[in-house]
């Protein structure tokens, strides 16, 4: 069933628009958006941890040693946004940080649908896709623009 997931992914979508304007209060009290990135980081890493403890899930070591060397990175595309949303978000409005971020994750995601990229199953790109992620893109201008 499906509704789950989404359901979740939906739940998610809203917690990063929270996030953004709490970063920015932490980045103006520290002064710095790359310090509000950080303790957001590791706040979310000490949940994280404590949600893996209470899971009971204890994979072994060596089934990391096959992975790619770019399966480790992916905590820097993270912090990354959460950096730069820290910045964004108080010159450029919430909502134009959401839309134009959507808007990137959508081209992103369908560059790797089309190559089934990183292991995932391939989805060519096709007109009604496109045409999604325009009417994204069109979205981002009338927020921005409006």
């Amino acid at each position: 069933m499906t509704l789950v997931p989404m359901l979740l992914v939906l739940l998610a979508g809203g917690a990063i628009a929270l996030q953004a304007p709490t970063n920015v209060m932490l980045a103006r009290a520290g002064g710095s958006p790359l310090l509000a990135a950080l303790i957001s980081f590791a706040v979310g890493t000490l949940a994280l941890f404590v949600a893996w403890l209470a899971s009971g899930s204890r994979p072994a070591v060596a089934s990391f040693g096959p992975l790619p060397w770019y399966a480790w990175i992916g905590g820097l595309y993270g912090a990354s946004y959460v950096a730069i949303a820290a910045y964004a978000a108080p010159r450029i409005g919430l909502a134009a940080l959401i839309t134009i971020g959507v808007a990137g994750q959508i081209v992103m995601a369908l560059w790797l649908d089309h190559h089934g990229a990183l292991g995932l199953p391939r989805s060519p790109v096709s007109m009604a896709r496109i045409a999604g992620a325009a009417l994204v893109v069109a979205g981002v201008v009338l927020v921005r623009k409006g």
